[in-house]
């Protein structure tokens, strides 16, 4: 049975900090692989426009697939471009009857921000039955603000407390300030070439 951890996230941009992450996990659980999935069209948020979402997986190409252990699907972009909003139970689904040949079983990575929102979630209770749901701690973030129905049911898993954010380099770029170190040279060659995060 082939082992696959599925990271969702805007990736926007992607950053040394998701690499890190990704690996650590990795490694904890004998994944198989890490499928890295930049967001479509969020339910929760609307801070991301359909006009970044094509950049968002260049870049996320970019960071994650020079590493044979990690893919990135653009399941979720793809469903955005047809005006579908996204479901993370939808896409586990999808995922899953993607990869049935591999016999697969799926680990959903996230962060403990993200526990704390599954009570706003389609389906929150299905994506335990689905998948194991794996919790990276993030700073500022408790477990003592998980409800107790899905504290219980979910796998914390120990990562370094790393601050490194999207957003911190999106306000650096806006500035004029390096990223270098901070994200992959390609990924900088590729904000640089668009002209990205400058508004």
């Amino acid at each position: 049975m082939k082992r696959y951890g599925i990271f969702g996230g805007s990736f926007n941009p992607p950053h040394v900090g998701h690499l890190i992450l990704a690996e650590n996990i990795r490694e904890q659980l004998s994944l198989d692989k890490v499928i890295f999935i930049p967001s479509g069209k969020h339910p929760l948020k609307d801070d991301i426009s359909a006009v970044n979402a094509e950049h968002r997986l260049n870049m996320a190409r970019l960071a994650f697939e020079k590493d044979p252990h990690f893919e990135v699907s653009d399941i979720e972009i793809s469903k955005a471009r047809q005006g579908i909003t996204n479901y993370t139970v939808d896409t586990l689904i999808d995922l899953y009857n993607q990869y049935k040949d591999d016999f697969i079983k799926i680990y959903l990575i996230v962060g403990i921000d993200n526990l704390i929102e599954f009570p706003q979630w389609k389906n929150p209770h299905k994506l335990f039955l689905i998948s194991e749901v794996i919790v990276m701690n993030r700073p500022g973030f408790l477990v003592q603000d998980v409800s107790d129905e899905f504290s219980r049911k979910a796998r914390y898993a120990s990562v370094p407390m790393l601050e490194i954010s999207s957003t911190d380099i999106r306000f650096r770029v806006k500035e004029g300030k390096s990223i270098k170190y901070l994200v992959d040279p390609e990924v900088e060659d590729y904000i640089l070439k668009y002209n990205l995060f400058k508004n």
